[in-house]
């Protein structure tokens, strides 16, 4: 910190296991995740290469090497992993975990329909590779689980071997956890920290009114995700009630 502060609230330090902030990648240039590495890296556990923007992002190597360079893990969005099963290319996938040396892999079925037995089933499996991080929740506004869904979902998931489970919300920040308007569907959460530990949740949260949500919920070491690159340093100052919103939570 550049200067003394008191009464600020104690943050975990890296590597940690919960107060994560995972960062969504949505294209960066080798460059520009060399200046966001700059500035935010302090603060960022994970990068996540959205979506399938590693197939054609230019200089994917060069660019994962910026990230872990900087104590960074970098991971590539489980909407790739949809696009190998679905071809039925599994064993493809793994290969490309294995080449770019990823520690981290993302298992998810919110833009294709997998029986939950055979999305276990891919979980164990890519579990022997490397560690997984699944994704629970629909991309899909007009899928609307109850919440005794969403929490078999996540305890099944957890015991084939997900090291942490990522609640669905796109980029967007308007399906999955939250409806149309962004705003966070309350009982939901509640129902689902009432049965899985919070430390085991990515809760996605691309909107500043989400995050100020989660961390009044669940304090400043919640994990949080999708969280947009220009909004690292924001996000932390929002964690330590640096910011209008959580000013008077911590003093």
């Amino acid at each position: 910190m550049n200067f003394e502060l008191n009464n600020i609230p104690l943050r975990t330090q890296k590597p940690r296991d919960k107060g994560l902030t995972m960062v969504m990648d949505k294209g960066l240039s080798v460059r520009q995740a060399e200046d966001l590495m700059s500035v935010g890296a302090t603060y960022t556990d994970f990068v996540k290469l959205g979506w399938t923007t590693a197939y054609i992002v230019p200089q994917l190597e060069e660019k994962l090497a910026v990230y872990r360079d900087a104590g960074v893990k970098p991971y590539l969005g489980g909407t790739l992993f949809e696009a190998f099963a679905v071809r039925n290319q599994f064993d493809d996938f793994l290969r490309v975990i294995e080449k770019y040396r990823l520690e981290y892999a993302e298992i998810s079925d919110g833009s294709i329909t997998i029986p939950h037995e055979e999305k276990c089933k891919y979980i164990a499996q890519l579990a022997q590779h490397t560690t997984v991080i699944s994704e629970v929740g629909s991309k899909d506004n007009s899928k609307i689980m109850a919440p005794y869904k969403w929490i078999s979902l996540m305890k099944a998931e957890l015991e084939a071997g997900t090291w942490k489970l990522i609640a669905e919300s796109r980029e967007s920040g308007n399906v999955g956890l939250y409806r149309e308007s962004g705003e966070v569907r309350q009982g939901l959460v509640d129902e689902i920290i009432n049965e899985i530990p919070s430390e085991k949740i990515i809760w996605e949260a691309p909107l500043k009114a989400q995050q100020v949500y989660f961390i009044h919920l669940l304090g400043s070491n919640v994990n949080l995700g999708n969280i947009n690159t220009n909004e690292i340093i924001a996000l932390e100052t929002t964690r330590l009630g640096l910011r209008g919103d959580t000013f008077h939570d911590f003093i």
